[in-house]
């Protein structure tokens, strides 16, 4: 009898066993099931005409029915933006507009949008890839471009010495209206005068040598007739540079008319004419120039762009703001038509992102700003409230509505005339935001009784690591790199050969209020070809401040095994540096260009410590090689 409960017992267990191992995998089963149930989106080439709608309507069903993928057969689709979905946007470093988009991504998780080879073709005011408050959103194999682009240009074909003018050629590519004698360039859905401009070399393809002799083109003179503006007054800060204070006390003093079709007659520059042969280029006012970057990823942590060709957009190739863990793989910005142009603003931009940021394999060519910029914001203290409360204000235009952190995100207090580093620092609590200039910041500490009114805030948590590995960056407008992150950066294997600096490390607090101090950098085994050929007085690495003082701003640097191959002779230019190793080094003289700035060194170093120079090579033109302040006596370049 016991041997046969024993053996009931036992079969009991042995069933219990096995209901509960298929359990588990039934579990498993519907978990996957669950996850599968995700789909895969197919669009074919028959909405290839205008894509938006079909697009727009599956991705806006997507919290009914869930999406995984979304794929193209390989073609070329366009996107119009009659039948996008609308939406206002501040955009940090553009402009504040009403855009449509095809593609909101907003809270999406694990999602993958796979071009396979098409190209998108977009028409107007549009942002191609809107993608908000979403986690490991993958885009790749695919092209973007659109059909007229937000920038013209024009040929320079000859020049009237004795009324200082000079006439251009303007193709059948840009159609354009001459009102009131201002050059208007007509688009789809947009149009510009002609605004910021700068000279492309059309042999080169590439920014004109010493174009600073003829550009920027000088728009506008002082008003003759202003009567009691001085009465004028604001009972808080005015930012000058916003548009309805811009054009205060100025007028346009440029006049054109028409020679014959196609050929129009520029009056009253004040610079030098440009060079016969030369192409204009000219984008429009700043304040109206920014407003359709091809990628806006905004809270979004894990982004993925692979293989992916941006040959125009009317700003930069991709924002990012409050994001983290972005790679960037075989992200080429090119023009594409035969354009000399291809952004009107920088290829990549990153403010107030936090993780890491990987820049890798990427062609950054011909845009009209620079390969990319790395940063936080400063915000202004703009009034104390309470013990835990401050007021603070957005310094920049371009940057209204950008939100400075979040709960638990560190703030450093700043105050740039005693320091380039937090006097103290405090935690969010809560931020409201009145409006897109003003929010109100509760900290969890109450605030030190030394802050002052005017102080600057600057969030240290939203800084990434930066990688930029076996990159190239050519032919633009401005810089290669701008680098703000404290967090380790490291620059290597890439090729720069661009109109101003090739890698710019800035603490910058009177413009665009961009935050961050480098403090942990290597910049390893690049090559350096013809940077700064506009005309600027600046070297190819330079380290700046905006406060003149000998602060320390900048720590722990190594400039290690790259080539310096430069018509002219100042390399790198330090300021306010802690802590540099300047090792194997190699500086030639490319004799591309004459030289412009004959009598600099090829190394200025003023108010820094701990300098190193070891086994560099030098073979350039410089009749002196290091140039140093006092506090460097014993310091010797080798």
């Amino acid at each position: 009898m016991n041997n046969w409960f024993k053996k009931k017992e036992n079969n009991y267990r042995e069933n219990v066993i096995v209901f509960l191992t298929l359990m588990v995998f039934a579990v498993g089963i519907s978990c996957k099931a669950q996850e599968d149930n995700k789909e895969v989106v197919v669009f074919n080439t028959s909405i290839s005409k205008d894509a938006t709608p079909k697009v727009l309507e599956r991705i806006l069903n997507a919290d009914a029915r869930p999406i995984s993928q979304i794929k193209f057969e390989k073609g070329t689709y366009h996107f119009y933006p009659d039948k996008g979905l609308e939406k206002f946007v501040h955009i940090s470093n553009h402009n504040d507009v009403i855009i449509r988009t095809a593609m909101p991504i907003f809270n999406f998780n694990n999602l993958t949008i796979d071009g396979q080879g098409s190209t998108f073709i977009y028409h107007g005011r549009m942002i191609p890839f809107l993608i908000d408050n979403s986690n490991n959103i993958t885009v790749k194999n695919v092209t973007v471009d659109w059909a007229e682009p937000f920038h013209s240009e024009g040929k320079i074909v000859a020049h009237d010495i004795e009324k200082h003018s000079f006439d251009m050629e303007i193709s059948e590519e840009y159609p354009y209206e001459i009102r009131n004698e201002q050059l208007i360039f007509v688009k789809e859905y947009y149009e510009h005068h002609l605004g910021q401009a700068i000279l492309y070399d059309p042999e080169r393809k590439a920014i004109a040598f010493n174009t600073e002799i003829y550009t920027p083109l000088n728009q506008f003179s002082k008003v003759e007739v202003s009567r009691n503006l001085d009465k004028i007054s604001y009972k808080y800060p005015v930012d000058k540079l916003d548009s309805s204070q811009r054009i205060i006390g100025r007028e346009n003093i440029l006049k054109v008319e028409e020679i014959k079709p196609g050929l129009v007659r520029v009056f009253n520059h004040k610079k030098g004419l440009p060079p016969i042969g030369t192409i204009l280029v000219c984008k429009g006012e700043q304040n109206e120039n920014r407003l359709a970057p091809a990628f806006r990823v905004t809270h979004t942590y894990g982004f993925n762009a692979a293989n992916v060709n941006v040959h125009h957009a009317g700003g930069m190739g991709l924002i990012a703001e409050n994001s983290g863990d972005l790679t960037l793989d075989s992200f080429n910005v090119t023009p594409s038509n035969g354009r000399m142009v291809s952004t009107t603003a920088d290829a990549t931009h990153f403010v107030g992102c936090r993780g890491k940021v990987e820049l890798k394999n990427c062609t950054f060519n011909n845009q009209l700003d620079d390969a990319t910029n790395v940063h936080g914001t400063y915000q202004i203290v703009q009034d104390i409230k309470d013990a835990y409360t401050i007021g603070a204000r957005m310094g920049h235009f371009q940057q209204q509505g950008f939100v400075i952190g979040k709960e638990k995100d560190t703030i450093g207090l700043v105050r740039l005339s005693n320091s380039f580093f937090p006097y103290n620092k405090l935690t969010i609590k809560s931020i409201q935001k009145i409006n897109s200039r003003y929010q109100l910041i509760t900290f969890n500490e109450k605030l030190p009784k030394d802050l002052k009114e005017g102080d600057l805030l600057e969030n240290l948590d939203a800084y990434p690591e930066l990688l930029v590995e076996n990159c190239t960056i050519s032919n633009n407008r401005a810089r290669g790199l701008l680098l703000s992150s404290p967090k380790k950066t490291v620059i290597k294997n890439n090729f720069f050969s661009t109109e101003m600096e090739a890698i710019l490390i800035p603490i910058e607090s009177g413009h665009w209020y961009e935050s961050g101090s480098v403090e942990n950098l290597e910049i390893l085994n690049n090559t350096f070809q013809d940077c700064q050929h506009s005309g600027f007085d600046r070297g190819v690495i330079r380290f700046d401040t905006d406060d003149d003082n000998k602060n320390t701003a900048f720590k722990n640097v190594v400039i290690r095994d790259n080539v310096f191959n430069q018509f002219d002779n100042l390399i790198l230019q330090v300021t306010n540096l802690d802590g540099l190793l300047f090792e194997n080094n190699t500086i030639t003289n490319s004799g591309t260009f004459p030289q412009l700035h004959k009598k600099n060194p090829a190394i200025r170093i003023h108010h820094s410590q701990n300098i190193k120079f070891k086994k560099n090579s030098y073979k350039g033109k410089a009749k002196v090689i290091l140039e140093k302040d006092a506090s460097l006596k014993k310091l010797k370049f080798k």
